[in-house]
């Protein structure tokens, strides 16, 4: 309608793309039948349906592998938090909304399974709004192909079992390194600085990739970690302290 285009131009612009992949007239089809399959009394999830296919305009090209919209999330997160802010919606849904969009298409990365450390990172990129996410990508889907969808469903249903089995063996709802900055301080002898959040980091991607491991453990890897670097470490072991809640 007239109001669309005023309000929302980046809808409009969808009409005018070819929708290659889900067998609709155009996006914007695409786009209210996504609409359609999600939950009305959900905001969030409402208007990060509407929006999460507008950056496809902007990032549609014609190559070897035909029509392509590579990376429109990313663009699309960006436009889609524009266009809310500008609206006035409140700080967090704009944020929620973009975050959605953004890593709407995260879940068709996994293509060849899904490892203990690709659930972990899911989850973690996800946060808070894994269900919603989760929610997004299932109306995704909407292609006339019903072996597609199948496919598509069932390994959603994979995804959401093998979350809820690491759940029971470990905290996926509070991913953090083993140790804290005050143990590596104290482990490697050094100051607050760019050592210490280093090694942060390293311990955070050891805990995606391999899971929890105990304090010993942790500060093993840490040691051998310090050493590559030709640091020598101090050797002090401190216990976790944590933080009351």
């Amino acid at each position: 309608s007239g109001l669309t285009a005023l309000f929302l131009p980046e809808l409009s612009a969808l009409k005018l793309q070819q929708d290659p992949i889900h067998r609709h007239k155009d996006v914007f089809s695409h786009t209210l039948a996504v609409l359609e399959r999600t939950d009305s009394r959900d905001l969030t999830l409402r208007l990060a349906a509407l929006l999460h296919d507008i950056g496809k305009p902007r990032t549609r090209k014609i190559d070897s592998e035909g029509v392509t919209f590579h990376h429109h999330e990313v663009v699309g997160a960006s436009m889609a938090k524009a266009r809310l802010q500008a609206l006035r919606y409140p700080n967090g849904i704009v944020a929620d909304v973009s975050e959605l969009i953004r890593l709407h298409h995260r879940f068709h990365t996994y293509s060849q399974g899904w490892s203990d450390s690709a659930v972990r990172r899911y989850v973690r990129d996800a946060g808070p709004l894994l269900g919603k996410l989760n929610a997004l990508v299932r109306a995704d889907c909407t292609t006339r192909n019903a072996s597609k969808a199948n496919r598509l469903g069932a390994r959603m249903d994979q995804l959401e079992a093998r979350v809820a089995s690491l759940a029971e063996r470990e905290e996926l709802e509070r991913i953090r390194p083993d140790l804290d900055g005050r143990q590596v301080m104290a482990y490697l002898g050094v100051p607050p600085g760019p050592t210490v959040g280093e090694a942060l980091e390293w311990l955070l991607e050891l805990r995606l990739e391999e899971g929890v491991l105990e304090a010993g453990e942790a500060f093993t890897r840490l040691d051998e970690w310090a050493r590559a670097r030709g640091l020598e470490p101090a050797g002090e072991k401190l216990p976790r302290v944590e933080k009351k809640k």
